[in-house]
């Protein structure tokens, strides 16, 4: 499969998207001189304010997108690394202070299979920081697959559509469970809502554009995405109203653990 991550188009919104960002990092304690990975790092910017916020000695941002990490290596700050890697399927030869990874676990399935892995990683007093989106239900999330399972898209797709990786995001309680059951002795898991006011209602359409379309774009040639693309921001509008600003209520999961207290 293609790489359709465009770091100019996720950064569009590199505010609003970095906001849970700086409230997962609020959650963890900082490692001096400890290790740390971020998994799912994007272009690597929050990687290093997490690296130098946490004190860590070495940081390693990983991701799956060429693109996003050509970005990424040109930050060139001391101490910080990134790879090509699955995050589904990441193991550690050392133990880490601290995983972190910030929209970016929806990504892949079978989330408790995935963060018993990350934990098996972590050191004694190891830490753990989580963001994950939580908006199946907005109708940008809802028309997006509706629109995919119209023809000529339905066809395009072999009569079957990529699904929404939001789909694979748990409830709250269950994420709490699961770090109870992992052997965490501290947590914290919260849904908060993030109220972003976008210029007009399309801009919406470029939001979800830079993460929940890229799953089309890879499978759709150019001209019938942009077809695709038009039907979904006509729909959208037509069920939200073009509203000039419009207030893009936002729900995430964000959860931590500490595997010993302090």
């Amino acid at each position: 499969m293609s790489d359709t991550w465009d770091p100019d188009q996720y950064s569009r919104f590199k505010e609003e998207r970095s906001a849970p960002f700086f409230d997962l990092l609020g959650l963890v304690r900082p490692v001096p001189n400890g290790l740390i990975v971020d998994l799912g790092c994007g272009t690597g910017e929050l990687t290093v304010t997490a690296h130098e916020r946490l004190g860590a000695s070495q940081t390693v941002g990983i991701d799956s997108s060429p693109a996003m990490l050509a970005r990424a290596a040109r930050l060139g700050a001391a101490g910080i690394s990134f790879a090509e890697g699955d995050i589904a399927s990441f193991e550690s030869a050392e133990p880490l202070d601290a995983i972190i990874s910030n929209a970016a676990l929806h990504w892949v399935p079978d989330h408790p299979t995935v963060l018993a892995r990350w934990t098996a990683a972590l050191g004694e007093r190891g830490q753990l920081a989580v963001q994950v989106p939580a908006n199946l239900d907005h109708p940008a999330h809802v028309i997006a697959g509706e629109v995919a399972e119209e023809e000529p898209f339905l066809s395009a797709f072999g009569g079957n559509p990529p699904p929404d990786t939001v789909r694979s995001v748990l409830n709250p309680e269950d994420y709490a469970v699961i770090l109870e059951e992992l052997g965490f002795a501290e947590q914290h898991v919260r849904l908060q809502v993030y109220g972003h006011r976008l210029a007009s209602t399309t801009e919406v359409v470029e939001w979800v554009r830079g993460t929940a379309l890229t799953r089309f774009a890879s499978r759709l040639p150019d001209a019938l995405f942009n077809e695709y693309l038009e039907r979904y921001r006509t729909r959208l509008v037509q069920t939200l109203g073009m509203q000039e600003p419009y207030f893009y209520p936002f729900k995430r999961i964000l959860f931590w653990g500490a595997r010993l207290g302090a």
